[in-house]
């Protein structure tokens, strides 16, 4: 009699878990689809940002402003590819050439380094919390993985200039280019696309209109990084890839 009653409660335990996983799965392939061709409301930084505020009783105003692809400046796309992601044409998602030099890094002593993707943030933007669990990790892998199938490469990098955050409160391209430069997304010019995408490994503690001296080395170093990959001519590798 307990070995049946045992068995019965493993079965509906299972029984949920499954309904639970198909539940997951079918929510999150409607986002992604979705967010493919509507632009997500928001980001999952963004709701951590608000809830933030109201802990800390420090109410927080959120700039943020939809631009579609036509409507970015190419050297804003190119800036953030060669700081960020310089094979994000090549890979499906994860790079694994950099996973290999950052495990290496770390066996060899040095501190583990990040080697995520543009895809792989963006992803974690949009629909993940912060935070290093594993569990977050997988999901990570999970709607990485889906974005790549169902956006693509152009729709990707679209998302990810209008979600990431650049300043406190401060997400998208738009805003970052009114916030530090008072010019529109689509009429930022090199230097500045280029000290943008510099401040974005520490986006609260830099800044691109007052850039340090290690903001400035690093966007120098993006602009040539720019050069190396072709400018502009670079984007043709993802070019209607959506």
């Amino acid at each position: 009699m307990l070995k049946r009653t045992l068995r019965r409660s493993a079965s509906l335990l299972w029984w949920w878990v499954w309904r639970g996983v198909f539940l997951f799965v079918v929510v999150s392939l409607s986002l992604v689809m979705l967010f493919r061709v509507v632009p997500p409301p928001g980001s999952m930084v963004m709701v951590e940002r608000k809830v933030q505020s109201w802990v800390h009783s420090e109410p927080i105003q959120l700039q943020r402003e939809w631009r579609s692809w036509s409507q970015l400046a190419d050297s804003a796309k190119v800036a953030v590819m060669a700081a960020e992601d310089q094979r994000f044409p090549e890979h499906h998602g994860f790079d694994i050439v950099e996973l290999r030099r950052a495990l290496q890094a770390s066996r060899d002593g040095g501190r583990l380094r990040g080697a995520s993707t543009l895809s792989q943030q963006t992803a974690k933007n949009v629909f993940l919390w912060t935070g290093r669990s594993w569990v977050r990790k997988g999901l990570e892998a999970w709607f990485t993985l889906l974005i790549e199938l169902i956006w693509g490469k152009q729709r990707i990098l679209e998302v990810y200039l209008n979600v990431a955050e650049w300043d406190t409160g401060v997400f998208g391209l738009e805003a970052a280019s009114q916030h530090y430069f008072g010019v529109s997304a689509g009429a930022l010019n090199e230097r500045q696309a280029s000290l943008l995408a510099a401040i974005l490994p520490s986006p609260l503690t830099r800044s691109a209109s007052l850039p340090g001296p290690e903001v400035e080395q690093r966007s120098v170093w993006i602009r040539q990084q720019m050069r190396n990959l072709g400018g502009a001519d670079y984007l043709q590798q993802i070019a209607g890839d959506r």
